[in-house]
C-alpha cells in the first residue's frame, strides 16, 4: 500500500535509505506472522498475514507521520513529486464559526485542546479507519 501510494517500488535497503535521508529511522522490517511467532510461537502464527510491515521511529513532534496518508504526503513532498499542502482558514458560508467549549472538569485534565472543522472531505471506509487509528495514537 505504501509503495503504491508513493507511485514507486523500493527494495528494503532503498526504503531504509529514503527514510534516513528524510530523517526517520527504519527500526524493523517484519510481518504480522513474524511478530506472532516471536511472541506466541509458530502454532499461533498459522494463518497470520505475511504482508511486510515497516516499523518506523517517528519523532514525537511529527504526528502527521503516524498514518499512511501523512507519511506518503510528506515523502512525496520530500521527493519533489508533489507540492506541500498549504492550509488556510476559510470562513463558513453560513458566516457563523463553530465553537469548541471546554467544561471546567475537562480543563483540569486537558488544559489545552485543538480542534478543526474539515469541509469538502470524502472519507471512504479505508480512510475512515485510518483516521480513527490515528486518533487512537
Amino acid at each position: 500500500e505504501l509503495f503504491s501510494a508513493l507511485g514507486q517500488t523500493c527494495t528494503d535497503k532503498e526504503f531504509d535509505e529514503l527514510c534516513f535521508e528524510f530523517g526517520l529511522e527504519l527500526d524493523e522490517i517484519t510481518s504480522e506472522k513474524e511478530m506472532i511467532e516471536k511472541e506466541q510461537g509458530k502454532e499461533r502464527a498459522a494463518g497470520a498475514s505475511e504482508a511486510v510491515i515497516y516499523k518506523l521511529d517517528v519523532p514525537a513532534n511529527r504526528y502527521d507521520l503516524l498514518c499512511i496518508e501523512g507519511l506518503v504526503q510528506s515523502l512525496l513532498v520530500f521527493l519533489r513529486k508533489k507540492k506541500a499542502v498549504i492550509f488556510k482558514r476559510i470562513e463558513p458560508l453560513s458566516g457563523s464559526r463553530q465553537r469548541l467549549i471546554i467544561r471546567a472538569e475537562t480543563a483540569q485534565v486537558r488544559p489545552h485542546v485543538v480542534g478543526a472543522v474539515l469541509r469538502n472531505i470524502t472519507l471512504d471506509e479505508t480512510r475512515l479507519k485510518s483516521f480513527i487509528r490515528l486518533q487512537d495514537k
